[in-house]
């Protein structure tokens, strides 16, 4: 789908989803240059998030607690072998490695949170352990893996859609607030 189609079926719904927000965004990364039509639809946009014509449909939070447990197992083993080897390992490709061999650990609260990382660390400690290792082994085994891939995350820092949304989330929740203050007597 395109830019202006997004805009369009955002001001006929009255919503933006968070599908919508990536797909402009991956359109904007990934697009050289975008036309005229999709500038002045962006900015249809963002005025109609301003005016509260259009608002944005909350993500819902949440955290996989399994992620962190991972990650802190991986930076720990990855640093003990750089200090002793001349070799340089990714910990993400390491996290990744592992966190597709192991369960997902989701929580939408802080005592959720604290639950699971309780329940991982008595329950599942050896395992967590065993896959960081196992993906340690491979990627020492396979370290040239892709070397053609492009990473997750990398994006030029004026990216369109990046600034957009940073000030639409600035802007239009003061907007609604200012309305909702207007309104009372």
């Amino acid at each position: 789908m395109s830019i202006v189609k997004i805009v369009e079926q955002a001001l006929s719904d009255g919503y933006l989803t968070p599908v919508m927000e990536a797909e402009v965004g991956r359109i904007c990364n990934t697009a050289s240059e975008l036309s005229i039509e999709e500038y002045m639809s962006l900015d249809r946009l963002m005025g109609a998030l301003l005016t509260g014509d259009v608002v944005v449909l909350p993500r819902k939070q949440f955290i996989n607690v399994m992620e962190e447990l991972v990650l802190s197992e991986a930076i720990t083993k990855v640093a003990e072998i750089e200090a002793t080897t001349d070799r340089t390992l990714d910990v993400g490709d390491i996290a990744a490695y592992a966190l597709n061999r192991l369960p997902p650990l989701y929580a939408t609260t802080e005592e959720g949170a604290n639950f699971q990382r309780s329940r991982a660390r008595e329950q599942l400690s050896d395992l967590i352990s065993k896959q960081v290792t196992d993906a340690i082994d491979q990627s020492l085994a396979h370290p040239e893996f892709f070397p053609e891939r492009q990473l997750l995350g990398k994006t030029n820092p004026k990216e369109v859609l990046s600034q957009v949304s940073m000030l639409l989330e600035a802007y239009a929740e003061n907007f609604e607030a200012e309305e909702q203050q207007a309104k009372e007597p």
